[in-house]
């Protein structure tokens, strides 16, 4: 681990700020051979991935970092030295910034992508579907003709009604490349990720839980009231919770159906059990309940809350991401199909992090980053071999 103190000085160094006598420290402290390590991986996660490239050539720069390291240690006298870590600090962020242009100069000249027309949907009670225009604003109506909700932009909202006998539900169905919002008459609020759906009911009935049905990825914010509890169905498992924020992933192609909890707490179990203490899972703030659908177990680890919530305002944090893994989120996220033909890419690791920039700029980083080709074909993105 690196102590406070030598990230401070290490931040200040990449940033032209360090003192005499802070580069004294630092020197010493890379003369651990570990430490050069540290040092490298401190630069991937906080400094090189976040700059033009958003991404991290990891054998490429290190070879840099460790060339301009070991060009400094040699030197010998103070003041030398500090102006050779200036230097050295501005080739780095040249060599970060022309990065982004080499991916220019190396990457194919591509046709731009076709995106298709992809609408979100509202399916009724009574079986009827409406299209949702997310640039337009629209009642939502029963079929009695009452006005239960609004439609504003990404988001409906329905309004607080007296708890009936029956439930109405409805149906939010969110396409690849979109996200929406929807404000439950309970209170609750609940964001959809791209390729999700929501069932729910348009109003709650006096002593009966609040369920809801999810296909997909949805962060909950959930009304609190004790006396009902609010219970998310995730195909093969059930969430029960009173009030609290968390986020469930459960795509049907993916491994596992994760819960990561927020704040408050939440009860894990298997899907139409009956709840008890002790057939349910009990999560802490700050920690993931892994349903495995192979082992059908339960595993709860300590989670990177960052990561899993990133989707909720556009970004994509990826640490240690299998490549494959990697392209199905970008199909949900933007729209587009990939063909990979370099084979040899699917199970590599990968680390980056982008920040709402758009697909062409986010596979120029990854190819870049992969040593590979790749060409448009209308909303298709064919990966072929390593460049030569």
């Amino acid at each position: 681990m690196i102590s406070k103190k030598i990230k401070k000085i290490i931040v200040k160094y990449l940033t032209n700020e360090a003192t005499s006598t802070e580069l004294d420290t630092l020197t010493l402290w890379l003369d651990n051979p570990k430490n050069e390590t540290l040092f490298n991986d401190f630069v991937k996660v906080n400094y090189a991935i976040n700059y033009n490239m958003k991404a991290y050539d990891s054998k490429t720069t290190e070879l840099q970092v460790l060339k301009f390291i070991n060009k400094d240690k040699r030197t010998k006298r103070l003041a030398k030295r500090k102006a050779s870590f200036l230097k050295y600090a501005a080739l780095i962020l040249v060599f970060l910034a022309l990065g982004y242009g080499y991916l220019e100069l190396y990457s194919n000249k591509n046709d731009k992508l076709v995106f298709p027309t992809e609408v979100i949907t509202l399916k009724l009670d009574n079986g009827k579907t409406k299209t949702i225009d997310d640039n337009d604003s629209n009642d939502i109506v029963d079929d009695e003709g009452h006005i239960i909700g609004i439609q504003s932009g990404k988001k409906i909202e329905y309004f607080t009604q007296e708890k009936k006998s029956v439930l109405v539900y409805n149906t939010l169905t969110v396409p690849y490349g979109k996200k929406f919002e929807i404000k439950l008459a309970d209170g609750t609020i609940v964001n959809l990720n791209a390729g999700s759906s929501l069932k729910y009911p348009v109003n709650f009935i006096e002593g009966k839980h609040r369920n809801v049905f999810l296909e997909g990825e949805a962060f909950f914010k959930v009304a609190k009231d004790a006396k009902h509890p609010f219970v998310v169905n995730a195909n093969e498992i059930d969430v029960r919770v009173l009030g609290t924020e968390f986020n469930i992933s459960s795509y049907s192609e993916d491994e596992n159906i994760n819960t990561v909890l927020v704040e408050g707490s939440v009860s894990v179990y298997k899907a139409n059990a009956v709840y008890n203490v002790e057939n349910s899972t009990l999560l802490k703030p700050g920690y993931k309940a892994a349903w495995s659908k192979v082992d059908r177990k339960i595993q709860v680890s300590e989670a990177d809350v960052e990561s899993h919530l990133a989707w909720l305002n556009g970004r994509l944090i990826l640490k240690e991401v299998e490549f494959k893994a990697i392209l199905k989120k970008l199909e949900r996220q933007y729209n587009v199909k990939f063909i990979n033909h370099n084979k040899s890419l699917e199970n590599r690791f990968f680390t980056a992090k982008f920040d709402n920039e758009d697909i062409d700029q986010v596979m120029e980083s990854l190819s870049y980053s992969g040593n590979f080709t790749y060409k448009f074909n209308k909303d298709t993105i064919i990966i072929n071999s390593k460049k030569k």
